[in-house]
């Protein structure tokens, strides 16, 4: 019985192995031949060059650098720009998301029509169209620095960039950082044991408004208690420019606007799409509850919505990491823009290239991974 079936099974084993062989023998011909060329070229192969002064000047960092550290470092700095501007975005594009989505289909007119311009408009203009309007505007609306726009406080709005202060933790600031993350431990568990509760009795605890006053309440008596342990660098201006304090320059500020819109507009198509999948009947029987629009939005629409629009998001959320490296169009130095000045002052093209890959596969299967995790938790039980 058993040769029978590996006889069967023999010719498809072979024509895999002969496809596998095939695909491991041209790879290794690319390589070598790569080799060759690299080296009738004289240029040196390998990452070493990670290790060698860099000399690169990077505006916008979120770590200590300066032109005397290494290529690598310089790299690095671009991942860690990448990973901020991509998670602010995602966070500030699903809220955008979600309010487009909802008002696409709200009864007023009005705004059902002016959420479909939107969404129209901004799903079919390019990106890099996007950023470059978004860009030329700041800086042409934008006040030099001696007539900044002041909001509020010691936040002043420029050409130049936002100017905020800048925190500086002192001794003690940790224990503050404790007691939040106890609070949020605190607030999870509550929030379970209230669900638990309802499930069994009908009943829960008002777990919002306590967790609320946990995380906002134990950490803000911690601080004070502790001294304040907390102090700030205030920008200040000196001559044609601040000083001190954290800057968000324009190409940030230019690059995250330009992500959040286009990606918003994709993101409330999703949340449209899913709110129009709610049968009718679950609506008219919470209307029958006497539940106001605002709750059955809430508890009835929006927890089924998610489970239509959390495949299609997980899309835009890594569509919105790639698209991220446009930055090098208007100036942010991006992990994109820093490797192309790499590439042009080492001309390490084959290994720039790679790690890009590298890095934006690892981020999108991170990315994936967490909101798969989260599609499977807002999935119906099937009995």
């Amino acid at each position: 019985m058993n040769t029978s079936k590996l006889k069967e099974q023999l010719p498809a084993l072979l024509t895999q192995t002969l496809v596998v062989g095939a695909i491991l023998y041209v790879a290794l011909q690319l390589f070598h031949n790569t080799q060759a060329n690299l080296e009738a070229r004289n240029i040196a192969s390998g990452f070493r060059f990670l290790t060698v002064e860099g000399g690169l000047p990077i505006n916008d960092s979120l770590l200590p650098y300066s032109p005397a550290d290494t290529y690598g470092r310089a790299f690095f700095i671009g991942i860690l720009n990448t990973l901020f501007v991509s998670a602010l975005s995602i966070m500030l594009a699903t809220v955008l998301g979600v309010l487009v989505g909802v008002a696409r289909v709200s009864s007023n007119w009005l705004v059902a029509k002016l959420a479909a311009v939107y969404v129209e408009v901004l799903r079919n203009i390019p990106l890099l169209l996007t950023l470059f309007f978004c860009y030329s505007t700041l800086l042409a609306f934008l006040p030099a620095p001696r007539l900044s726009v002041v909001p509020f406080g010691d936040i002043f709005i420029n050409n130049r960039g936002v100017f905020v202060p800048r925190p500086l933790f002192q001794d003690g600031f940790g224990w503050v950082l404790l007691t939040l993350g106890a609070a949020l431990a605190a607030s999870v568990f509550l929030v379970r044991k209230s669900k638990r509760m309802r499930d069994e009795t009908g009943r829960g605890l008002p777990s919002g408004w306590i967790s609320l006053g946990l995380i906002l309440g134990l950490p803000l008596a911690a601080y004070y208690i502790l001294g304040r342990p907390l102090e700030f660098d205030v920008p200040v201006l000196k001559g044609f420019n601040f000083k001190g304090g954290m800057v968000l320059r324009p190409e940030f500020t230019a690059l995250l606007i330009g992500l959040v819109l286009y990606t918003a507009a994709f993101i409330g198509e999703n949340v449209r799409s899913g709110i129009q999948s709610v049968d009718k009947g679950q609506l008219d029987a919470a209307k029958a509850l006497g539940l106001r629009p605002g709750p059955i939005m809430r508890k009835v629409i929006l927890p089924q919505t998610l489970r239509v629009c959390i495949p299609a998001t997980t899309n835009d959320y890594t569509s919105l990491v790639k698209n991220s490296s446009l930055a090098v169009a208007i100036g942010y130095p991006d992990m994109v823009s820093i490797g192309g000045t790499i590439i042009g002052q080492n001309d390490q093209a084959i290994e720039v290239i790679g790690m890009w890959m590298a890095v934006y596969l690892t981020i999108n299967l991170v990315v994936s991974l967490v909101m798969n995790w989260f599609n499977a938790k807002v999935q119906l039980v099937e009995r």
